[in-house]
């Protein structure tokens, strides 16, 4: 199984960082082909960057994107533009946020988010409505560094994860924690072990329900209507003028 696995930051070591815990934790056949948003922010974490994530990762999709490639992973912890993408793939695509919420709710009744950087508690709450799954939320949770900081040096924000986790489940209710964001990738053994609540890794979550979903889901893409346009990248606009057959 063959996968375009899409940051739609701009840091390339993000993309190492998710593309390197990815294959640890995928399938011994599945290989990723990781590709980095060609402009945006450095790391997502404000409504206005995630806005442009999603063109961004419309861009890349329309760049990289192979018939060899059986799915796509947004490789971002918010998903920005995911249903976009799914309209013009022709392969399953699927985002971290709604991979790992839908998955946690079939492992326990009440879930909690724990990300990094404030401005993600009222975004990853409203995405959750979206996915009408509001109910079955406990509490998103963020400690004060970014996504990108706790990347950049994670020992530091083990015990601050750790204790937020515990506090979503002693506080909130959660029988479950989703560690959610690309910079967080590979944390949970290092977290787990510090707190009792289950822990679940927003990557981890991903790769197993997109590797289901590519398994079980029957190809039937629908190309949809074509968009004349100005501006964009040539392959962005020849994608959506052109629909893939």
């Amino acid at each position: 199984m063959r996968l375009l696995l899409i940051n739609p930051n701009t840091s390339p070591d993000i993309t190492d960082l998710v593309a390197a815990n990815a294959q640890k934790c995928a399938s011994p056949n599945t290989k990723f082909d990781p590709v980095t948003a060609r402009f945006g922010a450095r790391y997502i974490g404000t409504r206005a960057a995630a806005a442009i994530a999603g063109h961004a990762a419309l861009d890349a999709f329309s760049a990289f994107w192979r018939p060899h490639h059986q799915g796509v992973l947004l490789a971002c912890f918010g998903d920005p533009g995911i249903e976009a993408l799914r309209e013009i793939s022709p392969v399953p695509a699927i985002g971290m946020a709604e991979a790992a919420m839908r998955e946690a709710v079939e492992m326990g009744s009440r879930v909690g988010i724990l990300t990094g950087g404030a401005r993600w508690v009222p975004m990853l709450t409203e995405f959750v409505a979206t996915l009408g799954l509001s109910a079955q939320l406990a509490r998103v949770r963020a400690v004060a560094a970014t996504g990108a900081e706790i990347a950049a040096d994670p020992e530091r924000a083990l015990g601050e994860l750790a204790a937020a986790a515990t506090a979503c489940a002693e506080e909130d209710g959660a029988d479950i924690v989703i560690l959610g964001g690309a910079g967080l990738a590979g944390l949970v053994p290092r977290v787990q072990p510090l707190t009792k609540v289950r822990l679940l890794g927003s990557l981890e979550a991903s790769i197993t329900r997109l590797e289901r979903m590519v398994r079980e889901t029957a190809p039937a893409f629908a190309p949809a209507p074509s968009v004349p346009s100005i501006g964009l990248a040539p392959e962005l606009a020849a994608l959506i003028s052109r629909p893939t057959p």
